[in-house]
């Protein structure tokens, strides 16, 4: 268990509306049949010339941001397809927070589902913390106990359900918050099968 509350780090805009999954994660990388070895996947179009060699304009190959930590993104981000891989890429990135004012649903679920922290805030409030970041190195901080978004001089609200905010803080994906839940599963096995005996699944004589 991580039991990780406190995030820190630089921060990358990335500041495209509809950025889609399909952007994040191109269809060439799609085969695989685990999650390793996604990273350079990720972005691969605006981070790549078709060649292979890195676009020296694009932020994320900039000296200052190749070890950044969270991205602060345009409306809309991660829509379009349902492809996990995104999310699985950017985390192997060294990505661990996305800032934008809107996300993707599906994506949305994906990401929280695979502990990698979405928080949405007002295009305004965005735009206050990339002014004061730029004096301060972009640095952010994200305090999963007062859960709070901040830069050096301001500091902004953010919701996120209790669930998501427990897997992120535990080191929790979907499996293993319901493994947390083993013993009320078992519980619950044993009492619907004493209630309802004839709806068991015998194992075959």
């Amino acid at each position: 268990m991580s039991d990780q509350t406190l995030l820190q780090g630089v921060a990358a805009p990335l500041l495209l509306a509809n950025l889609d999954t399909d952007q994040i994660m191109p269809k060439q990388f799609l085969r695989i049949i685990d999650k390793a070895g996604l990273a350079k996947g990720v972005l691969y179009d605006l981070r790549f010339h078709p060649d292979g060699s890195p676009r020296p304009d694009f932020i994320l190959n900039q000296p200052a941001f190749s070890n950044s930590k969270f991205l602060i993104g345009g409306p809309n981000f991660g829509c379009g397809s349902s492809r996990e891989h995104a999310v699985w890429g950017l985390q192997q990135l060294g990505i661990e927070a996305i800032i934008a004012p809107s996300f993707g649903e599906i994506f949305f679920g994906n990401a929280l589902n695979n502990r990698l922290l979405l928080i949405m805030l007002e295009q305004e409030k965005i735009a206050v913390l990339l002014d004061d970041m730029e004096s301060s190195g972009m640095q952010l901080q994200i305090d999963l106990n007062a859960m709070t978004v901040s830069s050096a001089s301001h500091s902004f609200p953010f919701t996120l359900a209790a669930r998501h905010r427990k897997m992120i803080v535990e080191g929790l994906d979907m499996i293993g918050a319901t493994m947390q839940l083993l013993p009320e599963i078992e519980r619950f096995e044993q009492s619907h099968d004493a209630r309802f005996p004839w709806t068991k699944v015998l194992p075959a004589a």
